[in-house]
């Protein structure tokens, strides 16, 4: 069984995504729920800061909670990636999907933290080479101004990127265009991808470092990407608060009769 703040964050959440609570309205004061009946100050303390941190609502002091934006941040899909943005401008993923969802960003909204480490057996399985082998990590942590959206780890065989911009430490994007422009120009254009999405519960480090209420889930992402001829140039893993994305794609439909027609 929920416990009551959650019981409460869920039913306020349903009035707000219903329209029954609308943008700018003002929730009731703690005090009127506690009087309600609907459970401790504590309790009703506790529902609304899940409601803020899942985006529904902000508070500030002499202003209350208010029902904010419902504006999820648009995560493209196949179109984040186009080469026009990296290769030819400096619209790296991140800042692709800001631009794409109408919102403004810094560039240093980006962390990261390089290391090298022996590949677990999901990254060996990714980057197709033999469990512990030394590779590179390049960790990063992106934010909305102070709210964490996700976090995003790319490995790479050090062959690839060993003396690259992209084993540098230096907080945010990998100099202009980002890392798959430092690829490029190492001679590893990327050619196609393949993202694998699963949804689970948060670990304790995840929900800390993305900030997460209890009961929020994340979408995991693994990202495998290839140049043309098959080298696997970048396996990422990528862990997203679930309430915070809205997941786009735009692409043709495939037809694997048309080539026996031809």
């Amino acid at each position: 069984m929920a416990p009551k703040w959650r019981e409460l964050a869920d039913r306020l959440a349903a009035q707000i995504r219903s329209g029954e609570l609308g943008v700018g309205e003002r929730l009731p004061h703690i005090r009127e729920l506690v009087e309600a009946g609907e459970g401790s100050k504590s309790t009703v303390h506790a529902a609304y800061k899940a409601l803020e941190s899942e985006g529904l609502v902000t508070s500030s002091r002499g202003h209350g909670t208010v029902v904010r934006e419902q504006r999820p941040l648009k995560r493209l899909g196949i179109s984040r990636y186009d080469k026009a943005k990296w290769r030819d401008g400096d619209e790296v993923a991140f800042i692709a999907d800001r631009v794409a969802s109408g919102r403004s960003y810094q560039r240093n909204e980006q962390t990261q933290t390089v290391s090298k480490a022996p590949a677990n057996a999901v990254v060996a399985a990714g980057l197709g080479v033999p469990e512990g082998t030394e590779v590179y990590a390049r960790a990063r942590l992106v934010k909305e101004g102070d709210r964490p959206t996700h976090t995003l780890t790319s490995y790479y065989r050090p062959e690839h990127v060993e003396g690259t911009r992209l084993v540098d430490p230096q907080p945010g994007p990998a100099g202009r265009g980002g890392g798959y422009r430092v690829l490029y120009d190492a001679g590893y254009e990327i050619d196609h991808m393949r993202e694998e999405l699963s949804a689970r519960p948060p670990t304790a480090e995840e929900a800390a470092q993305l900030q997460l209420p209890p009961g929020e889930w994340v979408v995991e992402l693994h990202r495998t990407t290839f140049t043309e001829n098959g080298t696997v140039v970048e396996f990422a893993l990528g862990v997203h608060a679930a309430s915070r994305f809205a997941w786009s794609y735009d692409f043709k439909v495939p037809d694997s009769t048309a080539e026996g027609r031809s």
